[in-house]
């Protein structure tokens, strides 16, 4: 299998990358620095300079053919302004699926977050709530595309050591999870047709990943 991954010097995408390549698989990186080149070698995977907020759908489209998989893990990351969690968390990842459309590459997964249907909720900072709009909007998008898509919640990521247990559940949710742990469970739904056109929500908990 051949994963092309957005925003692949993510933490999270990293992670994912070594899994990849520790099961014998390959992964593309897109990054938009190409100091992120060796952490991405590093971790297994094979960086492409490509930065979602200025290519267009058929450069994107080029890194893209020949993968069986795509994964959306980019994100404006805290601190950014509301023109970048628009155009990296909404446009980018509109983006990525038009071209995975394009490429002929079906299988998509993206990764949303937990909360993006109180996006309109007035207890809700300013800034979070342009956010999980911009997720939420990404996700609504992804919908309507005629793809094999699967879009994940993670709760709240901690840097803690995976612990390959957690509870996967369509909604309802409420706690914190390991990047490394959403990292393999992204992996663990690339390999699951029955988790097509599934939205889920992730947190730590008791059932294997595997």
């Amino acid at each position: 299998m051949r994963v092309v991954i957005a925003g692949g010097h993510g933490k999270i995408a990293l992670k994912l990358q070594r899994l990849i390549a520790a099961r014998g698989d390959s992964a593309t990186g897109l990054v938009r620095n190409p100091d992120h080149f060796t952490d991405v070698w590093t971790a297994g995977g094979v960086p492409v300079l490509c930065d979602l907020e200025t290519s267009d759908v058929a450069a994107v489209a080029e890194y893209l053919t020949g993968a069986d998989a795509a994964v959306f893990a980019a994100g404006a990351g805290p601190g950014s302004g509301p023109e970048r969690k628009d155009t990296v968390d909404r446009a980018a990842a509109a983006l990525f699926a038009e071209a995975a459309q394009h490429a002929g590459v079906r299988r998509f997964v993206q990764i949303s977050s937990m909360g993006v249907d109180k996006a309109d909720d007035p207890s809700v900072s300013p800034e979070f709530a342009l956010y999980l709009k911009a997720k939420r909007d990404a996700e609504e998008d992804l919908r309507a595309r005629d793809l094999d898509w699967t879009v994940l919640r993670p709760g709240a990521l901690t840097d803690d050591p995976a612990t390959g247990k957690v509870t996967l559940a369509d909604g309802g949710l409420r706690g914190s999870i390991p990047r490394a742990d959403v990292a393999a469970v992204v992996l663990a739904l690339l390999d699951r047709p029955d988790a097509v056109h599934r939205t889920y929500e992730v947190v730590s908990g008791d059932t294997p990943i595997r």
